[in-house]
């Protein structure tokens, strides 16, 4: 399936939703962590692209898999090569898990904010003067708190993966294989 899609190697296809949405779901994550203003209308793009981003990493790299596997069968052999592959694998990789990990704290964050906006929802504060729908989470604080930092960092981390994969693989491509 992740080999060939009409008679050419899938890979080259398929990176492209990686190379779109991962740093979609980076921008997102950390403007939905950092500007809670922004929270009440971006919550469903920031579950869309947790979920998306993920995958398409996860299908950039079983796709890479599959051609570098098509060219060991074709006879790629020279070491040079494939160490530029296994290289640019490790980084794609790295790229896909750390999306994973990031999809899964937006998710969380999205949870905690909704379920702090609903009415009635507080952390036992009597904090009456904000309103329940106004998208600053309520919940503990310390909570929100680890949550955007961890945002922020597992963010920069896919962020440096996505790109030195991106940028591995160019250097194969434009090298030659």
């Amino acid at each position: 399936m992740f080999e060939e899609i009409l008679g050419i190697p899938a890979h080259p296809l398929i990176i492209h939703g990686a190379v779109v949405f991962v740093p979609l779901q980076i921008a997102a994550a950390i403007a939905y962590a950092l500007v809670p203003y922004v929270r009440r209308y971006t919550a469903w793009l920031v579950v869309g692209l947790a979920v998306v981003a993920p995958a398409a990493a996860y299908a950039a790299k079983l796709s890479g898999e599959a051609l570098r596997n098509r060219l060991i069968r074709n006879g790629t052999t020279d070491p040079g090569i494939l160490n530029k592959i296994t290289k640019h694998s490790q980084f794609a990789d790295r790229a896909a898990f750390a999306s994973i990990a990031l999809g899964v704290l937006m998710l969380v964050l999205v949870w905690l904010v909704s379920r702090s906006r609903r009415p009635g929802a507080s952390d036992g504060a009597s904090d009456g003067d904000q309103p329940a729908t106004s998208g600053v989470a309520r919940g503990p604080t310390w909570l929100t708190i680890v949550l955007t930092v961890a945002v922020l960092g597992i963010g920069a981390t896919t962020g440096y993966y996505i790109f030195r994969a991106g940028d591995s693989g160019a250097h194969i491509v434009w090298e030659g294989i």
